[in-house]
């Protein structure tokens, strides 16, 4: 499996917005999703999409904040985060995900994820 490589990260006031970008070659037939994970606690689920992109599916906690899309042409998936809050700030990664559901990662491998900063 080719590594995934996830940017876009930074800080950003309350209110902000951030785009995530996922670089994901060889991925484009596989449902994808965005996951993160704060120091101490184990890594979430936040948002997936199908491969085609037909079907999303999202977090309560970014549900109506966050979009989740993918362009096959070039290998990557975006995470579109507005309305940030304190608490959207962990490390964020995305990794290839079970189509059903589409919580749950493929692969136990992880890309070393970007940093979202997100004060009050």
């Amino acid at each position: 499996q080719v590594q995934l490589v996830e940017s876009g990260g930074g800080l950003v006031q309350a209110g902000g917005s951030l785009r995530l970008s996922c670089a994901a070659p060889g991925r484009t037939l596989y449902a994808m999703g965005w996951f993160r994970q704060t120091p101490g606690k184990e890594r979430e689920f936040v948002a997936g999409i199908t491969w085609n992109g037909d079907n999303r599916y999202y977090s309560d906690s970014v549900n109506g904040r966050f979009t989740i899309s993918r362009d096959n042409a070039k290998n990557t998936v975006y995470l579109q985060m507005n309305l940030l809050k304190p608490e959207d700030t962990a490390v964020y990664y995305c990794n290839t995900v079970k189509p059903v559901p589409m919580t749950v990662p493929l692969f136990g491998s992880w890309g070393q994820g970007t940093q979202v900063t997100v004060s009050s």
